[in-house]
């Protein structure tokens, strides 16, 4: 079967940078609802259009092709007093930016005495990515798999 829209696809990946690091490789095969449904990144969407199974390939993208440019803006330095007392490096939550209704996750990336520093940025921001994969399934995606735009069940997950 030809990957084509509304097919549901299992493949194996592996994501690196451009010096080869690995950045996460998986050790069972994930799968995603192909056809602009943005399960994966629609450059690779895009190489596996009507392939099938057995098909591997790699795929060099830019930022603007994944979680975008670096922005400095995305920084900011906070009273500690705003956050608990059990605050660390690494700890993630969610915060919409002054005057706006969007909320993004933000990374503690430094504590002082009196202040604590948050990123918003993705931490993989600002980086070409290779996406490597080896495409193990291929099958129709159920009815509704398609109106709830994503894979159910063994595949993805369940309601």
């Amino acid at each position: 079967m030809l990957i084509e829209k509304n097919t549901v696809v299992s493949l194996h990946y592996e994501l690196s940078d451009t010096s080869g690091n690995i950045i996460e490789r998986t050790d069972e095969p994930i799968s995603y609802l192909h056809g602009g449904y943005d399960g994966i990144f629609p450059m690779v969407e895009e190489a596996l259009q009507h392939k099938e199974v057995g098909f591997s390939c790699t795929v060099s993208m830019e930022p603007e092709n994944t979680f975008g440019d670096y922005d400095g803006n995305l920084i900011h330095v906070e009273p500690r007093s705003a956050f608990p007392d059990n605050v660390s490096i690494g700890m993630r939550f969610e915060g919409a930016p002054e005057g706006s209704d969007e909320f993004i996750v933000y990374t503690v990336t430094d504590i002082e005495d009196d202040k604590v520093v948050v990123d918003g940025n993705h931490p993989l921001a600002g980086m070409t990515l290779n996406f490597s994969c080896t495409v193990t399934g291929v099958r129709p995606a159920t009815v509704e798999e398609i109106a709830h735009q994503h894979v159910h069940g063994s595949d993805g997950h369940a309601h």
